[in-house]
């Protein structure tokens, strides 16, 4: 997805998802969570490109969003996902907002995030 309106947009829609500001000191920061588990499934933050090793100056706006363990070699190994930023590395990713990832893919990509935080069955 190209920017941070068209992840919340999606959100709203698919999954009637509110993004959550939590921390005064980051007013940008927004975390999506699933209304009947109560967890995370993604994130929105703007973070220095130094910290992320992107090339340029500035800040750039990532979403980073749980991802099937089994999965995130894979994703980074494509070139267009970096490690998770203050997540659990095993099972986050992040996406650099604006940086070509087909934005089909992103959403398939939250589904799945959503999927993995839902409430467990069969127990």
């Amino acid at each position: 997805m190209r920017d941070r309106t068209e992840v919340l947009d999606f959100a709203r829609k698919e999954f009637g998802s509110e993004p959550e500001y939590l921390w005064a000191r980051y007013p940008d920061y927004a975390v999506l969570r699933r209304a009947d588990s109560g967890k995370w499934y993604a994130a929105l933050m703007d973070v220095s490109r130094e910290k992320l090793g992107l090339p340029g100056e500035g800040r750039a706006d990532i979403l980073v969003f749980k991802c099937d363990a089994r999965m995130v070699g894979s994703l980074l190994r494509g070139g267009r996902y970096l490690p998770a930023y203050h997540m659990n590395r095993s099972n986050w990713i992040t996406a650099p907002l604006g940086a070509g990832i087909p934005s089909e893919e992103t959403a398939e990509l939250l589904r799945l995030a959503y999927e993995l935080v839902g409430p467990k069955r069969g127990r």
